[in-house]
């Protein structure tokens, strides 16, 4: 006989964990399935944002999530789930084994968004990466660019200073838009230089990446030396299952919900970087799994 679940949940990052305590003190019967520990926030060099941790590491704050959700009586599995149906009156879920659930919470973020340019894909783990975290080390006294004018790209701009002797920040708009903070970091910086309005059209290089070749002249020429590229430009929300299943998505892929966290399937909630909220932060991914957790509570009573 097939265990059925109270609630489960697609995605093992802070929405879903956080999502995964709340559903527990519910009373409710759990389950947590999810590819990769942490999701992407475990690649976050430091989170200074998170309230009771002035600084903390993004995988050392989802060990501490992880341990607070082992606590509790929370099945969680690794799986990758291929399919989800709805079947009479609960979902079935479909990975390596098959789950069933009376509700669903999609806690299953974003993925990083590829850039579609010449010679980009070619020297992927070549001198192109898309973590900074986890490269970064490897081009040390070296000169790399971050492709991207996020928040996030300033960050990542701001890490590889620590290791690299130059980081160029190459943004296709008029100005990076990162938190002031962190705005204010890159300013000060002797080793970031930011280059506005301008794109890169082609990655070059013989074996690893030797230069980039930009849409416009910068200091005389189109063609900029460099050991590394980093690219930051943006997540897709993971939300083919969700499609799926019938519930409804915006132009940019993401889950609509409403205040509540509730998408249009009945039963079913989504939460965190997939959802359509604009201001997308861990703990604004934290409170959208409670808010799912207990909406789910309150209909399965």
């Amino acid at each position: 006989m097939v265990n059925i679940y109270d609630v489960i949940i697609l995605g093992s990052g802070v929405t879903g964990y956080s999502a995964a305590i709340y559903s527990a003190r519910f009373g409710l019967k759990t389950l947590v399935i999810g590819t990769r520990f942490g999701g992407l926030l475990q690649d976050t060099n430091i989170v200074e944002n998170y309230p009771g941790y002035k600084s903390i590491s993004g995988l050392d704050l989802m060990k501490k999530f992880k341990e607070h959700v082992e606590d509790y009586d929370i099945d969680m599995v690794e799986d990758e789930v291929k399919d989800v149906k709805k079947i009479k009156n609960c979902f079935s879920v479909k990975g390596k084994k098959s789950y069933k659930g009376k509700t669903l919470i999609f806690a299953t973020g974003s993925k990083r968004r590829k850039l579609d340019v010449k010679g980009v894909e070619e020297f992927e783990g070549k001198g192109v990466s898309y973590c900074a975290l986890c490269d970064g080390p490897l081009f040390k006294n070296k000169t790399v660019c971050v492709i991207g004018g996020s928040d996030s790209a300033a960050k990542e701009a701001l890490l590889l200073s620590e290791y690299t002797k130059k980081v160029y920040i190459i943004y296709r708009k008029e100005k990076i838009r990162a938190e002031p903070i962190n705005l204010e970091r890159v300013n000060k910086s002797k080793k970031i230089e930011v280059i506005n309005n301008t794109n890169i059209v082609e990655a070059k290089g013989s074996k690893f990446v030797e230069k980039v070749v930009l849409d416009k002249n910068f200091k005389g020429s189109k063609e900029l030396k460099l050991d590394a590229i980093f690219i930051e430009i943006g997540q897709i929300p993971e939300s083919e299952l969700a499609k799926k299943l019938g519930v409804k998505l915006n132009k940019k892929g993401e889950i609509i919900i409403d205040c509540d966290s509730r998408t249009n399937v009945e039963g079913v909630c989504a939460a965190g970087d997939v959802a359509d909220k604009e201001f997308k932060q861990a703990i604004t991914g934290a409170s959208e799994g409670v808010i799912a957790a207990f909406n789910l509570y309150e209909y399965l009573k």
